[in-house]
C-alpha cells in the first residue's frame, strides 16, 4: 500500500476510482470549454422609435461569452457528473458482489445439512431439468428471428449436452448441475427466483391500510441501499466520505425497523402485527448495544469517519481492533445478527408460528425486494465488521510480512498489486460463512429470552466495552499500542471465552431459564431424574381430574351440538 502525506497518514492503492472518474470528467469539461467560441456573441437587438414616442434607442438581448459562462458553471457540472458516475459504478459493484451471498447461503447450508443445495445452473437453459424443456420455442418467433437462438442451443448441447454413446451416461448427465463445476450450479438460481417474483401479481389485502402498506417496503429498501453510500469498498472506492460517516450510517441503519413495524401493522393481519411488534421490540433492545459498541470503535480509533477508522488500524496502530477490542467484536457481531433478524434471533419471522412474520401479506416484486434488502443488510453487517475490526483492505499481518528481511520487498510489491476491494470482499464473504454456520448450528430463541439477553447482558457489556475503549485511548495509547497491550487484551478475551464455555449457572439450569432450556413435565429420554415439585403437581392434577370425572358421570351433560 502506498502512503499519502497529509494531516494524517492515509492508505491508498492503484484502483483510484474517484481519481479516474474525476479526471475523466474534468478532461471532458475542459474540452467542451475549449470547443466553445471565445469571442463575445452579440444577441442584442436595437429598436429605434420616432423621437416623439421614445427619445432613445431600445436595446434588447444580451452580449454573451459562451466560454466564460461555461467556466462559471463548470465546477458544478463536474461535481454533478462525477457524483452520478461514481454512484453508478459503486451501486453496480454492490449488486454484482452481493450475488455470491445467496449462493453461499444455499450451497453452504445445504452442505452442512448433508444436501446438495441449489442446483439451477446455466446448463439448465439448454438441457432442461430431468428431460423437461420448453421445446423448440424459438421456431415460433416471426421473421426467422429464432434461427440464431436455435443454432446457439444446438451448439451448447453439442459441447455441454447430455448426448453420449452410452445410454447410461446420457441418463446420468440429464441433470443441469452434473459434470461442469465452472458453470456454478446454484449461482444463477437467484436470477430465476427474481424472475418468478417479478412475474407475480401484486395483491393488496382488502382491509389493509393501503398507503402505509405501499410505503413500508419503500422505507425498508431505500434506507438499506442508502447505508452503502457510506461503506467504502476501498481507499478510493466509495460514494461519500462524510466526516461523521459512522454516525450517519448507524442512524440510517436504524430507520428500517420503522418500515418493518409499518408493514406488519398496515397488513391488518394478526400474524403480521405480532411479527411487527416482535421486530420493533427486538431491534430496539439490540440497537442500543450496537450503537454503544460502534461508539467504542470510534473512541479507540479517534474518529467517526469509517475510512479513518480503517487507516488507524493499518497506519497508526498497526493492530486490528479485533485484537484490542475482542469484547466489542463479539458484541458487534451478535447485535448485527439480531439486527438483520437471522437465526437464532429471527422470531419476528418465525414461519412455524407466524406464517412468514411481518411480511406474510406481501408477494411478488415487493416481497422479492424486501427479501433482497434482508440479504443486503447481512452484507452490510459483514462489510462493517471487516472495516471496524479486521483492518478493512489490509492483508492479515501485512506490516509484519512487509518488514521481513528477505521476503519483505517482494511481498510488498505483490500485495500492492491486490486492490483493496478484493481484500474487503473476501473478508465479508468469509464472515457470511459464519452467519450461515450459526444458522445451521442454533435454533430460535424465545422472544422474551431474546429481549432479556439484549437488555440484561448485551447493554451492560457494551457500556463496559466503551469504558475499556476510553481507558485504552486515554491512558494506554502513546502513538502506538506497543506489544504488551494487544497481548493482554487477546489473553483477556480468550480467558473470558473459556469462562463462558465452562461456567455453569446451576440455578439457571435447575429453573431452565437459559435460552435453550426445554420445558417438559415428562422428559423424552429414559432414566431422567424426576423433580418432586413436578411429581406433586402431576399428582394434584390427577386427583382433580378423577374428582371432576366422578362428579360429572357420562350423559349428565348435553353432547356438543345437540
Amino acid at each position: 500500500m502506498e502512503k499519502q502525506t497529509g494531516e494524517m497518514m492515509a492508505t491508498s492503492d492503484w484502483l483510484n476510482l474517484r481519481g479516474w472518474i474525476e479526471g475523466l470528467v474534468g478532461w471532458s469539461m475542459d474540452n467542451v470549454h475549449d470547443t466553445l467560441p471565445s469571442d463575445d456573441l452579440d444577441l442584442s437587438v436595437t429598436i429605434s422609435l420616432p423621437r416623439g414616442i421614445w427619445p432613445e434607442d431600445i436595446v434588447l438581448g444580451p452580449v454573451v461569452n459562451l466560454q466564460s459562462g461555461f467556466a462559471e458553471m463548470q465546477p458544478s457540472l463536474e461535481a454533478f457528473f462525477s457524483s452520478t458516475m461514481i454512484c453508478t459504478v459503486v451501486f453496480t459493484t454492490l449488486m454484482l458482489t452481493i450475488l455470491p451471498i445467496p449462493y453461499i447461503e444455499r450451497k453452504f447450508i445445504g452442505r452442512l445439512m448433508d444436501r446438495i443445495g441449489a442446483t439451477t445452473t446455466l446448463r439448465s437453459l439448454w438441457i432442461g431439468e430431468s428431460g423437461a424443456t420448453a421445446g423448440e420455442w424459438w421456431k415460433q418467433l416471426p421473421f426467422g428471428m429464432g434461427a440464431p437462438i436455435g443454432w446457439l442451443n444446438r451448439t451448447l448441447n453439442s459441447i455441454w449436452g447430455n448426448d453420449h454413446e452410452l445410454e447410461t451416461v446420457s441418463r446420468v448427465n440429464n441433470r443441469g448441475y452434473h459434470g461442469y463445476w465452472f458453470l456454478l450450479p446454484g449461482f444463477f438460481q437467484a436470477f430465476a427466483d427474481f424472475t418468478k417474483f417479478a412475474g407475480k401479481e401484486h395483491i393488496v389485502p382488502k382491509e389493509a391500510d393501503k398507503t402505509v402498506y405501499e410505503v413500508a417496503p419503500v422505507i425498508i429498501i431505500s434506507t438499506t441501499i442508502l447505508v452503502f453510500a457510506f461503506i467504502p469498498f476501498g481507499p478510493h472506492f466509495y460514494v461519500s466520505n462524510a466526516e461523521l460517516s459512522a454516525v450517519f450510517m448507524m442512524a440510517i441503519f436504524g430507520v428500517a425497523p420503522l418500515g418493518v413495524f409499518f408493514a406488519g401493522w398496515a397488513s391488518n393481519n394478526k400474524y403480521t402485527l405480532i411479527g411487527g411488534m416482535r421486530s420493533a421490540a427486538q431491534l430496539t433492545a439490540y440497537e442500543i448495544p450496537l450503537l454503544i459498541t460502534v461508539l467504542g470503535v470510534c473512541v479507540i480509533s479517534g474518529s467517526f469517519n469509517v475510512i479513518e477508522i480503517v487507516d488507524f488500524q493499518i497506519e497508526e496502530s498497526n493492530v486490528w481492533n479485533l485484537f484490542m477490542m475482542p469484547l466489542g467484536a463479539a458484541l458487534f457481531f451478535i447485535t448485527m445478527i439480531a439486527e438483520v433478524e437471522r437465526i437464532p434471533f429471527d422470531m419476528p419471522e418465525a414461519e412455524a408460528e407466524l406464517v412468514e412474520g411481518w411480511w406474510t401479506e406481501y408477494g411478488g416484486l415487493r416481497w422479492g425486494f424486501m427479501f433482497m434488502a434482508e440479504y443486503m443488510r447481512c452484507y452490510a453487517a459483514c462489510l462493517l465488521f471487516a472495516l471496524f475490526f479486521l483492518g478493512g483492505w489490509e492483508v492479515p499481518f501485512q506490516g509484519t510480512l512487509e518488514s521481513l528481511p528477505v521476503l519483505g520487498g517482494p511481498l510488498e510489491f505483490l500485495l500492492s498489486l491486490v486492490p483493496g476491494i478484493a481484500l474487503i470482499l473476501l473478508k465479508a464473504w468469509a464472515l457470511f460463512f459464519v452467519f450461515v454456520w450459526i444458522r445451521a448450528s442454533l435454533h430460535r430463541v424465545r422472544t422474551d429470552q431474546i429481549l432479556e439477553f439484549g437488555w440484561q447482558w448485551l447493554l451492560p457489556l457494551s457500556i463496559v466495552n466503551l469504558a475499556i475503549a476510553m481507558f485504552l485511548r486515554v491512558w494506554v495509547w502513546d502513538d502506538g499500542w506497543g506489544l504488551i497491550a494487544p497481548v493482554i487484551m487477546i489473553l483477556t478475551g480468550v480467558l473470558g471465552l473459556v469462562i463462558l464455555v465452562v461456567d455453569e449457572d446451576k440455578e439457571a439450569l435447575e429453573t431452565m431459564r437459559r435460552p435453550y432450556s426445554t420445558y417438559a413435565l415428562s422428559k423424552a429420554y429414559p432414566g431422567s431424574h424426576r423433580d418432586e415439585k413436578i411429581e406433586e403437581l402431576q399428582s394434584q392434577f390427577s386427583s382433580y381430574s378423577a374428582a371432576k370425572a366422578a362428579s360429572n358421570p357420562p350423559g349428565s351433560e348435553k353432547e356438543v351440538g345437540s
